[in-house]
């Protein structure tokens, strides 16, 4: 939508169709950049759907004449959204334009400005980004089981994953991992390989079920997708009253794969004794809560926003909150005029507090673009 009658330099755009033809892009790059009054774009986020998985190289190509700019970025996601609406389950086009005082540029452009890069790939997380002193924020997407199609692009051409930093605006990142605490965390007593065994003096099963009833859940209980448990790298900082902050890095929650009626519960992730884990729970209304306190980290930032990049995951999306994406709404209900592009994928990226980045699961990550912080420039007397 527009800010009224006024002109931006930052718009987006939504549309779907029956089949996934370029043409599907240059509409929705047609529309955004109408909004912004620009003949041409600096920079174009471009997010298509599966079904354009073999059609991609070709759409790249049609939006990087049309919109007369060598740098459109993006992937191939599960589903993609705007500021407009969301799209699932059949051919659509996000597009994001950058006109006026912003542009896009790649990574090794020679001028580093210190804001977190935008980034997107395949299922598989590079360990150069792991251990990089560059911050990224940004998705993945696993693809098509089968397949070997490249999901990212970048200056035209198709790729395993893409980096770019935004040109003329300060990045904000905050994540909303969407879980909310059980109790306190317990030291690990024993485990072997990806199964923990044993937590806090008791087998990791009854661990478990134990905090589940502490936590007035009887049975049934709860399905074990809503479950995953959050290790915990700085005991003092954990609460049961709010969920961890992932971006920190202090924290991050994983995957729980079986529970077993042996009593052990096998994770997504090795595990050693003397570390210390707690169970969380991730339902619709704690997940809501928590992307409501993400948005307000970012309010505080920042008065006036010129757009959002959200990195979501494809649990966090309609298909948990019935339909609706209240994640995305919780950010229009605060910014109802801020032009947004998101995706929803497999994994999401955020930094951690390494210096470097991880791979995220069931998270939210929102980049907020906005005016850049300057400096007064300070001359000497003579």
């Amino acid at each position: 939508p527009r800010r009224g009658s006024r002109q931006m330099s930052v718009a987006s755009a939504l549309v779907a169709g029956n089949d996934p033809l370029p043409g599907l892009a240059e509409q929705a790059l047609a529309e955004a950049l109408e909004k912004t009054g620009a003949r041409q774009a600096n920079g174009v986020l471009l997010f298509l759907t599966p079904e354009f998985s073999r059609h991609a190289q070709q759409t790249v190509i049609a939006v990087a004449r049309a919109a007369r700019c060598t740098q459109p970025v993006g992937g191939i996601a599960a589903g993609v959204f705007t500021d407009s609406g969301w799209v699932l389950d059949r051919p659509a086009a996000a597009v994001l334009v950058l006109a006026g005082d912003l542009s896009l540029g790649p990574p090794d452009l020679g001028v580093d400005t210190g804001e977190p890069l935008l980034a997107y790939g395949d299922g598989s997380f590079p360990g150069a980004w792991a251990v990089s002193g560059r911050q990224r924020c940004g998705g993945s997407f696993a693809g098509n089981a089968g397949r070997n199609e490249r999901v990212a692009w970048q200056q035209g051409r198709l790729a395993a994953h893409c980096s770019v930093q935004v040109l003329g605006a300060h990045v904000d990142v905050d994540v909303s991992p969407g879980w909310r605490l059980l109790g306190g965390p317990h030291a690990v007593d024993s485990s072997r390989a990806y199964e923990l065994l044993g937590i806090g003096g008791y087998a990791a099963r009854d661990s478990l079920l134990r905090t589940l009833q502490a936590a007035g859940y009887s049975e049934p209980q709860p399905a074990m997708r809503s479950l995953c448990a959050v290790l915990i790298a700085d005991a003092g900082s954990a609460s049961t009253q709010e969920c961890p902050r992932l971006l920190g890095g202090a924290q991050r929650s994983i995957a729980i794969i079986d529970i077993s009626d042996n009593g052990s519960v096998t994770l997504a992730e090795r595990i050693a004794p003397g570390q210390r884990l707690a169970w969380a729970i991730r339902l619709p209304q704690a997940a809501v809560d928590d992307m409501r306190q993400s948005v307000a980290r970012l309010a505080a930032l920042a008065a006036d926003p010129q757009a959002a990049v959200v990195f979501s995951c494809i649990g966090r999306g309609p298909y948990f909150h019935d339909g609706e994406d209240r994640d995305v709404d919780c950010l229009r209900e605060r910014f109802p005029q801020l032009p947004l592009i998101g995706v929803y994928g497999t994994g999401q990226i955020a930094p951690n507090a390494a210096g470097g980045n991880r791979l995220l699961q069931n998270a939210v990550v929102t980049a907020r673009l906005s005016q850049p912080i300057r400096n007064a420039d300070v001359q000497s007397e003579p």
